[in-house]
């Protein structure tokens, strides 16, 4: 998928005035799973750092924008 791409996927998880919380984090991981892509917007008044979230949710990040982040299913190497 191209860059210029993620800007027509539409947010699938938005995150609240309880920001990252743990079922935020395992809802994330479950849509990494089965989209391979997942954008996240988040409210004005939240504070989220984007490379916390990626950690947490083992993906990689792809972009972030203002209130909002893209991350991709992180690629396991076969042994």
């Amino acid at each position: 998928m191209s860059r210029e791409s993620y800007q027509d996927i539409k947010p699938t998880v938005w995150i609240g005035k309880r920001g990252i919380t743990n079922v935020m984090i395992d809802e994330i991981r479950r849509q990494l799973k089965d989209r391979k892509i997942v954008k996240v917007r988040w409210l004005r008044n939240t504070e989220v750092d984007p490379e916390k979230v990626a950690v947490s949710t083992d993906a990689v990040l792809l972009e972030v924008r203002g209130r909002t982040l893209v991350l991709a299913e992180r690629r396991r190497r076969s042994s």
